[in-house]
């Protein structure tokens, strides 16, 4: 079950990093705020690992 949650973890911040990328232009806020939970979910992944 490890594996499956640090997956996901992961595979969403991925699709943050692409939500990031498609709302920079359209609202820096909701960018921002998508892209700090972006890396908030990698580092948990990250520390998942350890």
């Amino acid at each position: 079950m490890d594996t499956v949650l640090t997956y996901i973890l992961f595979l969403g911040a991925g699709f943050a990093i692409g939500g990031v990328y498609a709302l920079w232009k359209v609202n820096k806020l909701a960018s921002g705020v998508l892209s700090a939970l972006a890396v908030l979910a990698a580092a948990a992944g990250i520390l998942r690992l350890i």
